[in-house]
């Protein structure tokens, strides 16, 4: 007579096949357990808040939802904004507060990496939902599907979503992250609590920079914390990104460090540029910016988005400055599309003689 299996055997021999589903960015460890980072993790994923307290930045946001998971009343959710700013952060931080050590079995994460075609919804999506959810002593006993990079999803995936949303609210809630919210499907974001994650401030970046600079006993100047800061954009990922590797190539993080590393052109570097602009006659400009490209190797895209800035801050009349912003805004299309660097900087240097002509006219 065979030997009885007990199910909780199955169970156990069953746990090495079940498919992993947090394909994309990385799932960080359940509450309680600390997450297994070495040398060769990246610090993007080493310093991401593990609560909603971490978080950077956003209070008035991060205290609404978090208000709404306490009471047990969070609804779908729709996070948009721009990358870098903390929305897969903070719905990763909502997951582990609601589950805990429960997360991986109540959370259905999928994002760029995965199909997002009409059939993951129809089969994966709809078959998490449908399924029944035990809570395991966690808080909630409602599942939570992410949507990571919604806004990637085919038009049918989405509109076959809205009727899964409907139909499995009761035990299930979906929470979408986008960049770009127009490219959601106005019935998907009518069925969502929508927010607007802004890029970061200054103020904010800097503070969170600074913790991984103490965490990590790193040599950092204070115009290399600023030099940080303004390359980043408001973007926290950006900001790391480019800490950690200037930490790489150089034991001292100076500005210098910073823009060598990036390739960006040194402020001081387009303040001579903007003179030469400015000053010089057509001849001379072209030869002296062509000599620091090829010297810096610097790009001219980047070099006419720095100049555009410094236009912003120089006094000039107010329709001079808006044809010579529109100018530079045409050139900036035409070189994202690569065209002729040689002849578009030649188009850079006649935008600007065009407008110190018109400087001296308005003068007289």
């Amino acid at each position: 007579m065979a030997e009885a299996i007990s199910p909780m055997d199955v169970d156990d021999d069953n746990t090495s096949l079940r498919p992993n589903n947090n394909k994309g960015k990385a799932v960080a460890a359940p509450a309680g357990a600390p997450p297994a980072h070495t040398k060769a993790t990246p610090w993007v994923e080493k310093f991401r808040p593990q609560s909603l307290a971490d978080v950077a930045a956003h209070r008035d946001i991060i205290d609404t939802i978090d208000r709404l998971t306490s009471e047990n009343k969070m609804p779908h959710l729709l996070l948009y904004g721009p990358p870098g700013t903390g929305k897969t952060s903070t719905i990763l931080a909502v997951a582990r507060k609601l589950f805990g050590s429960q997360m991986q079995n109540m959370v259905l994460e999928l994002n760029a990496s995965d199909e997002r075609g009409i059939d993951v919804v129809r089969q994966q999506i709809q078959d998490f939902a449908s399924t029944q959810s035990f809570s395991f002593g966690a808080k909630a006993a409602v599942k939570l599907v992410l949507l990571d990079e919604a806004d990637a999803m085919t038009k049918d995936a989405q509109f076959a979503l809205r009727r899964v949303i409907e139909r499995y609210t009761k035990s299930t809630r979906f929470a979408l992250i986008c960049n770009n919210v127009n490219k959601v499907i106005p019935a998907l974001q009518s069925r969502c609590t929508r927010f607007r994650f802004a890029p970061l401030d200054a103020v904010n970046v800097t503070e969170r920079l600074k913790y991984v600079i103490t965490a990590e006993g790193l040599d950092v100047t204070e115009d290399g914390l600023a030099a940080l800061v303004r390359l980043s954009n408001g973007d926290m990922r950006k900001a790391l990104n480019i800490l950690q590797s200037t930490h790489m190539a150089s034991q001292q993080i100076t500005e210098e460090a910073v823009y060598l590393c990036t390739g960006n052109p040194f402020p001081k570097d387009i303040e001579q540029i903007s003179y030469w602009l400015l000053n010089e006659p057509f001849s001379d400009s072209f030869k002296k910016i062509s000599d620091i490209k090829a010297t810096k190797g610097l790009a001219l895209v980047d070099i006419v988005r720095e100049v555009t800035m410094f236009v912003f801050r120089i006094k000039m009349p107010s329709d001079v400055r808006v044809q010579l912003i529109n100018d530079l805004a045409d050139i900036e299309y035409r070189l994202s599309f690569g065209c002729n660097d040689k002849l578009q900087l030649g188009s850079v240097i006649s935008t600007f003689t065009r407008a110190r002509s018109a400087i001296v006219a308005a003068a007289k």
